[in-house]
């Protein structure tokens, strides 16, 4: 856990917002070396353990709430925060998703995900995981695999490897010439069955077929190109040529 927590950086001046404290394994490190730690425990039980725990810590901040319910403004302010967090599988992708909604309120984020999660983050075009979640995580921040723990790392053991990746928020949207909701939309579209060309996507999407092809060409794409082969900049230049829908 100590590795996780240096690979957040210098976070003397830093507020940390910290995902599922739990019982506090990072914590009390994150406490000690952060300006201010606001840690968010939707567990009451375990909320109420880290009130006692850490009620003498005066830069110590406990929200009670999940995740999903927390706009990060309402911490960050008008500042960025460092984020950290032990995802809990089964939610992981939506808290994922939910961050990079918020990139406006974070610098960098060090989370532990499910090897295979972390893998789907970082998979390179043409690869069999590149896929909406990759191309949606490169549009707002640039990611990297720091190292894997086994099962074994863990108490109890889980039946999965876990990977702690960094993010460093970077939004493209400017660069790529795009505005956010509109292109994540279309980019939804584009991934909606991975076993389809991009073209059957994007005619299921109400694009119509002499439309797609002309877009398709301008944009110096193969027409029977599926979606996982493209790079984001060639989604943008795809979008820039499609009309408004």
């Amino acid at each position: 856990m100590a590795r996780m927590v240096a690979s957040l950086g210098d976070i003397s001046e830093a507020t940390v917002l910290e995902i599922g404290p739990g019982h506090g394994a990072l914590t009390y490190s994150l406490a000690q070396n952060a300006k201010r730690l606001v840690a968010v425990e939707v567990d009451p039980d375990l909320a109420n353990e880290l009130r006692v725990s850490f009620r003498h810590q005066e830069n110590f901040t406990l929200i009670e709430r999940s995740i999903l319910n927390l706009e990060l403004a309402e911490v960050a302010g008008d500042e960025k925060i460092v984020v950290i967090g032990n995802l809990p599988y089964y939610i992981t992708s939506e808290i994922l998703l939910h961050l990079l909604e918020q990139y406006r309120s974070i610098s960098r984020a060090v989370l532990m995900v499910q090897r295979e999660v972390a893998e789907r983050v970082t998979a390179e075009p043409g690869s069999r995981d590149y896929g909406l979640l990759t191309v949606t995580v490169a549009l707002h921040a640039s990611a990297e695999e720091l190292f894997t723990l086994p099962p074994s790392a863990f108490v109890p053991p889980p039946q999965v490897f876990s990977t702690v990746m960094r993010l460093n928020f970077a939004p493209r949207f400017e660069e790529l010439g795009v505005e956010s909701k509109p292109f994540i939309s279309f980019l939804r579209k584009c991934f909606v069955q991975k076993r389809k060309t991009l073209a059957n996507n994007l005619r299921a999407a109400s694009y119509s077929a002499e439309t797609t092809e002309s877009a398709l060409t301008q944009a110096s794409i193969p027409l029977q190109a599926r979606a996982e082969t493209l790079q984001l900049e060639q989604f943008a230049k795809l979008f820039d040529a499609l009309p408004a829908s």
